[in-house]
């Protein structure tokens, strides 16, 4: 039985004033791929920035653990080491090199104001060639297209090496062989024993993944193995059954549904 990456217990978290999440008991598998999907407006990314301790404390009513310790107690560069993050829209310097903007997510690794040393000019490197960015690291950011951007940022998040990967809409203006090339990523991270968690719109995405978190209204309505019938039903539920789960090619896909 997998051990628990990260576990959140919610009695609510709000933005402002406004309750975003209710009543969520959730333990994340470790070493395994997740999942989360639901309509526009469910909490899916406030939920992902719970899980990943970005939210104001005083927003959040409950306690998410990490690697089985409360996220609040550890140290913000401990954290920083064992949980990278990509986010939607995620801002970085414009006039910053790709290859620069690469190498701060070697930072909760390297001492105060220290030089980057030969591990981490290689893990950078290594990053930028496992999302095809490498071409461009001399390149500043804001000459990169969106999807070479979203690559580099990708790359950075890869560079942190952290055991937990936390990522929103990383699909973001990706291209489908680029789509592809997440995906094998990913299943690699997991293959060396990584957790990986995603907010994903493209559902057909999703459900490669180990196992998928379906949520509505702000709260978890299930979570289960992305080939498990129960979680293609709670799927097709909460998008009003206008989609479909059809196994195709060996695959899991949602198709829209034509007969309504």
């Amino acid at each position: 039985m997998s051990s628990v990456a990260i576990h959140a217990r919610l009695e609510r978290a709000c933005i402002g004033n406004t309750p975003i999440l209710h009543g969520i008991d959730l333990p994340l598998p470790a070493g395994r791929w997740t999942s989360i999907v639901g309509p526009n407006g469910a909490g899916k990314s406030t939920l992902l920035k719970v899980l990943a301790g970005l939210m104001p404390h005083a927003a959040v009513q409950g306690e998410v653990e990490l690697l089985g310790r409360p996220i609040a107690r550890i140290p913000v560069r401990e954290r920083a080491r064992l949980l990278a993050w990509l986010g939607q829209n995620e801002s970085a310097a414009d006039d910053l090199t790709s290859y620069d903007v690469a190498m701060l997510g070697r930072l909760p690794h390297q001492p105060w104001l220290a030089p980057a040393s030969r591990a981490d000019h290689a893990v950078v490197e290594q990053a930028l060639r496992t999302t095809q960015a490498w071409e461009w690291r001399h390149r500043p950011l804001g000459r990169l297209s969106g999807g070479e951007r979203q690559r580099v940022l990708l790359a950075r998040a890869l560079a942190v090496q952290a055991p937990v990967l936390l990522m929103d809409e990383p699909l973001a203006n990706l291209d489908p062989p680029h789509q592809t090339d997440w995906l094998h990523t990913v299943r690699g991270l997991v293959a060396g024993g990584g957790t990986v968690v995603s907010v994903l719109h493209e559902v057909s995405i999703a459900l490669q993944a180990d196992d998928l978190v379906v949520m509505a209204q702000g709260r978890v309505v299930h979570q289960g193995a992305c080939a498990d019938p129960a979680t293609h039903a709670a799927l097709e539920q909460v998008f009003d059954h206008r989609i479909q789960v059809r196994h195709i090619d060996g695959v899991w896909i949602a198709l829209p549904r034509m007969d309504r």
